[in-house]
């Protein structure tokens, strides 16, 4: 298992974006967060095909803290089953994955 994370998730606007990226953030359960968009997405949802515009969320993390980070996106995501997914980062600078670390290890701390 790897130390450290990206885990992505999407909100239909930008300022919902930022507000889900801020909470995370604050709260010590993502060391960054970068939003990307609008996008477009094509996807089936509830059975039915569909395309829509959106605003993806890419946010750092370490293993440790995926649990409380899913259970945090979970409880304040603006829609009711949002996308949730992550991937292992199998590599980064020293530096990058020493920050991630020390960014979230505070807020597990505290």
């Amino acid at each position: 298992m790897t130390d450290f994370l990206q885990v992505s998730t999407a909100t239909e606007t930008r300022q919902q974006a930022v507000e889900l990226a801020q909470s995370v953030v604050r709260e010590r359960l993502a060391a960054g967060a970068q939003i990307i968009g609008p996008v477009t997405s094509v996807f089936w949802h509830l059975g039915e095909f569909g395309e829509g515009e959106e605003w993806q969320l890419l946010l750092k993390t370490s293993a440790a803290r995926y649990a409380p980070l899913e259970k945090h996106l979970l409880e304040h995501h603006p829609w009711d089953s949002p996308e949730v997914c992550a991937v292992p980062i199998a590599a980064g600078s020293h530096a990058c994955l020493r920050w991630i670390s020390d960014s979230v290890e505070r807020g597990a701390s505290a």
